[in-house]
């Protein structure tokens, strides 16, 4: 069989603008929303290139009535009107820069230091793709305009007259031949001169939508320590540290950066390169989290602040981790020209360089910050590693069925899932009966404990989730465990402990504090999870009934009320089963008259280091504890 014939005749070559018409996808990325916004991106970035360098301060952007066309214009110093070239092939640079890809003034460093658009295919890639393109230019005392089609220029720049300043305006309306739908988004461009705003601190941006006959300034100070405190805030994560971190340096590299570490369960970091949103990262990127990573580990080695039994991952330390880090270069290197990655390989180190040192020495002068953050970062590390094992245990039990499957032994309210309801983990059948029969039924469930509850920190989590007990609890809160943790499953508003007022309560209500704070410590840091404070002594002195917590409490009842007529008779509880249902409800489960205490936790790291100390597998710890204490011990119930 003979070939086809494949000849020099075959060989199309594409002249001017036409492989931008012929093939957009590679310029912009495609003729969907996302191109079609790009060619705002890429007049916008002139106009910011301008003000970057320090020749302009003003950006105007309006989005017309129409929907489909746009003018951006800037009070820099004006694109340049004269002649270019010579001879009869010499043109406007107005017109070089719209019709000839590769062509501006950003190849040499003398015009620009910086600048986000540096392959000189910008302008002329949005002519090519527009329907129509005007350009006005104010310089030199006057006001020049020139007039593109589809990429080629529709007549030669004129002259319209005197002008005051200086600066440029494009108007351009994409062309419908090239984009299916021509429709702009005035969102996505409002977002995109605020952030712009953002990393420019002192440019103003003014945007204005003539639909919807809205206009709105941007303009931020503060710059991306702004940004910060925005994206903090429309997260909704509460800060672990009240003031960011922050960095800012204009030498050979000018870098800008803001971290905070928060509650949120991931991390987001926002990167810019010469004001060019990295949406994929890149080099920048690693070296910011390299020194990061380095920094946090320094300090925690130097405060000798290790955790026992987790090892400290990467993941861990940028959990929660929100920033903003701005890069300024001469030369970046971007993959493809919708420069969504950055690919200098030199900035790794350097970026490094920079973090490292900074934040080391902002963590060893503000200690209390610090010790938050590593705080922080402890409880990722455990919850990681709790999550591990209880990712599939909690999956198994859960998907079983499309129902929640709670413990038969639950005496549910009717109202769970309620700001106002209330889960009373009890000890025992018999407390768990009064408590039963006390309560309100609305907002008030009832989980007794039956066996053993088991130590959390001296078991590996599949020994924990086999206990019935833990495994119970876990399903009658309904959250969840680990990664598979959400807030919003949580059934109670509260969550109460209810263990008898002698030293055997105390140990499991320190047992189901344990569990809670390893494996459930969102409860605990949100102040969902309460100890009932149920009296030991009952006092009744002639008609009148008094109620103590402890000794102390009943002896000093005992000397206020000493004028009393009447001997006093003192009635010693041995557990919760003792009391009638109505004495419980009016001593511990009514709202209006029991006493809760919030488990808060002020110091997350002495927190973290005792339980480790007190409840984990080695002894020495304990034994060093108790005899320390021996002393303080006046009277055990044995």
């Amino acid at each position: 069989m003979a070939s086809a014939s494949y000849t020099a005749k075959d060989i199309t070559v594409l002249e001017g603008l036409e492989p931008v018409r012929k093939r957009p996808g590679m310029y912009i990325g495609g003729v969907g929303a996302t191109g079609l916004h790009h060619l705002v991106w890429e007049i916008l970035d002139n106009s910011v290139d301008e003000a970057m360098n320090g020749y302009a301060s003003n950006i105007r952007v309006t989005l017309h009535a129409n929907g489909s066309s746009i003018t951006i214009e800037d009070d820099g110093r004006g694109i340049p009107i004269d002649r270019h070239g010579s001879g009869k092939g010499a043109r406007s640079a107005v017109e070089v820069i719209f019709t000839v890809l590769h062509a501006g003034g950003k190849f040499e460093r003398g015009s620009y230091k910086t600048a986000g658009g540096l392959h000189g295919v910008g302008a002329s890639v949005v002519n090519a793709l527009s329907k129509e393109l005007v350009v006005t230019v104010k310089r030199d005392g006057a006001s020049w305009e020139m007039r593109f089609k589809q990429g080629r220029a529709a007549g030669a720049l004129r002259k319209l007259g005197p002008a005051r300043g200086t600066g440029t305006r494009v108007f351009f309306q994409p062309d419908a031949a090239i984009f299916p739908k021509i429709e702009f988004d005035p969102a996505v461009i409002r977002q995109r001169l605020e952030i712009a705003s953002y990393l420019h601190k002192g440019l103003k941006i003014a945007f204005e939508d003539e639909a919807a006959r809205a206009a709105v300034v941007f303009e931020h100070h503060d710059g991306i320590l702004d940004y910060l405190r925005a994206i903090v805030g429309a997260r909704a994560a509460r800060p672990v540290h009240e003031t960011p971190f922050t960095l800012a340096k204009d030498e050979a590299l000018r870098v800008d950066l803001a971290l905070q570490w928060t509650e949120a369960t991931d991390e987001e970091l926002r990167s810019y390169v010469n004001g060019i949103p990295t949406g994929s990262g890149g080099t920048h990127e690693s070296g910011l989290r390299a020194g990061v990573g380095k920094a946090i580990r320094n300090f925690i080695e130097t405060h000798n602040l290790s955790p026992k039994g987790v090892t400290i991952a990467a993941d861990d330390i940028r959990e929660g981790m929100t920033g903003v880090l701005s890069v300024f270069l001469a030369e970046p290197q971007f993959q493809g020209q919708t420069k969504d990655r950055l690919n200098n390989p030199e900035l790794v180190s350097a970026i490094d360089g920079l973090v490292r040192p900074a934040l080391e020495h902002w963590l060893h002068h503000n200690i209390s910050v610090a010790e938050a953050i590593v705080a922080r970062i402890i409880l990722a590390s455990r919850a990681r590693e709790a999550s591990r094992a209880a990712q599939a245990e909690v999956s198994r039990k859960s998907a079983t069925s499309g129902r929640l499957n709670l413990p038969g032994k639950l005496s549910d309210c009717t109202n769970p899932s309620s700001e106002a309801s209330e889960l009373f983990i009890v000890e025992g059948d018999s407390a768990g009966g009064s408590a039963k029969q006390g309560r309100d039924r609305v907002r008030q469930a009832i989980l007794p404990l039956r066996g053993k509850v088991l130590n959390a920190e001296s078991a590996s989590l599949a020994k924990v989730l086999e206990n019935k007990e833990l495994s119970d609890l876990v399903t009658a809160l309904g959250c969840g465990l680990g990664k598979n943790f959400e807030i919003g499953r949580l059934r109670y508003g509260k969550v109460i402990i209810l263990a008898d007022a002698d030293s055997d309560g105390n140990h499991i209500a320190t047992l189901l504090l344990t569990f809670l704070y390893r494996h459930l410590p969102q409860l605990v840091a949100g102040g969902r999870v309460y100890l009932a404070q149920p009296p030991l002594y009952r006092i009744d002195i002639g008609k009148d009934t008094f109620w103590a917590l402890d000794d102390a409490q009943r002896d000093a009842t005992l000397k206020q009320h000493a004028n009393l007529r009447g001997t006093p008779e003192i009635t010693r509880f041995k557990g919760l089963g003792e009391m009638m249902p109505k004495v419980l409800w009016e001593t511990t489960l009514n709202p209006r008259t029991r006493r809760l205490l919030r488990v808060e936790i002020a110091d997350q790291i002495a927190t973290d280091r005792i339980i480790n100390e007190l409840m984990g597998k080695d002894a020495s710890a304990r034994f060093r504890f108790i005899m320390e204490r021996a002393d303080e011990a006046q009277e055990l119930d044995v």
